[in-house]
C-alpha cells in the first residue's frame, strides 16, 4: 500500500526524488481531501496557538471541538497562499463565515476538518490547523517547529496561558513582515480558495445569521456556560 505522502505525489505525477525537502502533505481527517504545501519550514511560516472566541465558535459549529486544546486554543500554521495546493477532493471543500465581514473559514464537508482560514486575497495568508499535517512520515513539530506564540488569551477557557493576553510586538512584527514579503514576492497567487480573475471564492460559502453566531457564544471561553462537546 502506498504511504500517504507517496499517494499524494502520484496524484501530481511527481517523483519523490524531485520533491524539495521542505514540501509537506496535508489532509482532512478521513483523507478525502488532500493537498501539498511547499516551502514548509520554521523560518518561512508562523505557528501560533489562537484562543479567540471566533476560532472556538467555528470548531464548535463543525462539531470538531476535539481540535481545541484544554484551554480552547487552536494550533495554527500561517502560510503563503501560493504555497498551498489541493490535489484531491476539492469538490468537498466548502466555506463558512461567522459574520458577513468575518474571516473566510474553509473546511472539508466529509469529516468537517478545517482546511484553512483567510481574510481574502488582499491580505495573503492562510491559517491551517496543524492536525492537518499529522501523517506517517511527518509531524507538525518536524515541519514547523514548536509554536512561537499564543494569542487572544483573554478568551481562553480557564486561566490564560502566560503571555497570551498581551500584545506581542515581536510576533506581530514577524507576521506583518511575512505577509508583506509574500505579497511583494507574488505569493498571493495561485490562491487555493479564490479565483484570480474574479477575486471571488472558488467554493460554496455560507454565512451564519446573527442568531446562529450568538448561539455559539456560550460554548466558548473564557467561561463556557454549556457543556463543551469533545
Amino acid at each position: 500500500m502506498l504511504s500517504r505522502s507517496h499517494e499524494l505525489l502520484a496524484a501530481r505525477n511527481l517523483h519523490p526524488g524531485n520533491i524539495m525537502r521542505s514540501s509537506a502533505t496535508l489532509s482532512c481527517s478521513c483523507r478525502e481531501v488532500c493537498g501539498l504545501v511547499t516551502d514548509a519550514a520554521p523560518n518561512t511560516v508562523n505557528r501560533v496557538v489562537c484562543y479567540c472566541d471566533d476560532c472556538q465558535a467555528f470548531l464548535h459549529k463543525l462539531d470538531r471541538a476535539d481540535l481545541l486544546d484544554d484551554q480552547g486554543g487552536t494550533d495554527v500554521v500561517q502560510l503563503a497562499p501560493a504555497s498551498v495546493s489541493f490535489v484531491r477532493g476539492t469538490e468537498r471543500i466548502v466555506g463558512l463565515r461567522l459574520t458577513p465581514r468575518g474571516v473566510y473559514r474553509w473546511y472539508a464537508s466529509c469529516c468537517r476538518m478545517p482546511l484553512g482560514n483567510t481574510l481574502g486575497p488582499v491580505i495573503p495568508f492562510i491559517g491551517v490547523v496543524t492536525r492537518a499535517f499529522e501523517g506517517e512520515a511527518q509531524t507538525p513539530d518536524q515541519l514547523f517547529g514548536r509554536p512561537i506564540g499564543r494569542v487572544f488569551g483573554r478568551h481562553a477557557v480557564g486561566h490564560p496561558p502566560e503571555g497570551s493576553t498581551r500584545l506581542n510586538p515581536w510576533l506581530l512584527a514577524r507576521a506583518i513582515r511575512m505577509v508583506l514579503g509574500w505579497r511583494l514576492r507574488g505569493k498571493t497567487w495561485p490562491h487555493p480558495f479564490f479565483d484570480r480573475t474574479r477575486r471571488a471564492p472558488n467554493f460554496p460559502l455560507t454565512t451564519l445569521s446573527a442568531e446562529e453566531r450568538e448561539a455559539l457564544r456560550p460554548l466558548c471561553g473564557p467561561n463556557p456556560s454549556l457543556h463543551r462537546r469533545r
